[in-house]
């Protein structure tokens, strides 16, 4: 293990985070010098990319994702198949910054999640929570050189957690304030939402899924238009929001349930498309995408006023995610959450794209630094645990 005492003692190291989201379409690869941890941390991002899976790739996990439509055999080669990828990811960050693949310290893998149980579940007299993340961090760390930190989540669900959200405790170490009490959301295929009081410690950050956030939108796309997303919003913008769609829509039961809560494609990704695709007929296109982006938008004030507003009250809302570009979301979000000030994570200092990549190279040092990743108020662990699988 003096690989990883050497890690330890290391005073900066060259992480690499790895991140592929619920919506499936690729890779998002950041390059960072972390100086410290825990509270101590500091870092520099020093390269992104993101790099898209190959052609029918995204479609053959999104099948596998579902059960009834995926097969045993066909996860057993994806598993290996998105590390070979993600090992590529490495190699070509590396490249775009001009770091040789050997000065590289450390990998952290959050993996493609294709399904994702945390509610307690009986089976054989055991009480379980069940997640699964492929791309093996081992076949990473053997394809790189580099040791590798993956499987982030069932560590905490291990000990009675829903394994996710896992980004609030990045969200602490990174952009808590003395000053202002903020709420930093990230909208990628799920959204979630981290609420950090002012001069607040670990104990007082809330966090939670709020539901859908690009993911019933990109396949409303893909259904009526062809198109992988809505580019920065232009079709929503054009179209009408159908108001009693939307509110049928908010009566989902998760928008219900109080945190700690987690959820995915498994509750919002093949159930609520059909119940949407049967007014096609009757609706216009663009209002179908008007009232799905509205969703995202609505939800996110909705849960933020049902369990964060009678303990904070917002100064500034910090974007961050694919949705930032969506330009319908941002002005709905902007009136909804007036006066407070809804911005892009760039207004930060940091990269609203890379952040869930960078995320996970915090949380690999987090790791090596034998530091608990998660933060129990938020996932429902019974105790603050060290995450995550480190692949030598």
């Amino acid at each position: 293990m003096s690989v990883l005492s050497t890690l330890q003692r290391k005073k900066s190291k060259l992480v690499v985070g790895l991140m592929s989201g619920t919506s499936a379409d690729g890779i998002d690869a950041a390059l960072v010098r972390i100086s410290g941890c825990g509270t101590s941390t500091r870092l520099a991002q020093l390269a992104f990319a993101a790099y898209p899976y190959p052609e029918g790739l995204r479609k053959l996990v999104l099948d596998n994702s579902l059960p009834g439509r995926g097969s045993v055999d066909l996860l057993c080669q994806l598993n290996v198949l998105l590390a070979h990828l993600f090992a590529d990811a490495v190699k070509k960050i590396a490249r775009k910054a001009r770091v040789r693949l050997s000065a590289i310290d450390l990998i952290g893998s959050h993996g493609q999640t294709v399904h994702h149980l945390p509610r307690p579940r009986r089976a054989f007299g055991k009480v379980i929570r069940s997640t699964l993340q492929i791309g093996d961090p081992s076949t990473i760390a053997k394809l790189t050189g580099i040791p590798t930190v993956g499987d982030f989540r069932p560590a905490d669900m291990a000990v009675g957690g829903e394994g996710a959200p896992l980004v609030p405790y990045f969200d602490y170490l990174l952009f808590r304030s003395k000053t202002k009490n903020r709420i930093l959301l990230n909208i990628g295929g799920i959204a979630n939402l981290t609420a950090l009081p002012k001069n607040c410690s670990v104990m007082q950050v809330s966090a939670f899924d709020i539901g859908p956030g690009n993911m019933i939108i990109d396949a409303l796309m893909m259904k009526l238009y062809g198109r992988n997303y809505d580019a920065h919003g232009r079709i929503a913008l054009k179209g009408s929001i159908v108001p009693w769609l939307l509110f049928d829509l908010m009566s989902h039961p998760y928008f219900r349930r109080r945190p700690p809560k987690s959820t995915g494609r498994e509750v919002f990704g093949g159930t609520l498309l059909p119940s949407i695709l049967k007014y096609k007929a009757k609706l216009r296109r663009e209002d179908l995408i008007a009232t799905v982006t509205e969703l995202t938008a609505f939800s996110v004030f909705d849960q933020y006023n049902r369990f964060v507003a009678d303990r904070m009250s917002a100064d500034e809302v910090l974007v961050s995610g694919g949705g930032v570009h969506n330009r319908a979301i941002m002005h709905a979000l902007k009136d909804y959450f007036r006066p407070a000030r809804v911005r892009a994570l760039e207004s930060a200092g940091f990269s609203s794209d890379a952040k869930e990549a960078v995320c996970f190279a915090v949380l690999a040092n987090e790791t090596v630094s034998e530091h608990p990743g998660n933060i129990p108020g938020v996932t429902g662990a019974a105790r603050p645990v060290v995450l995550g699988k480190i692949c030598l």
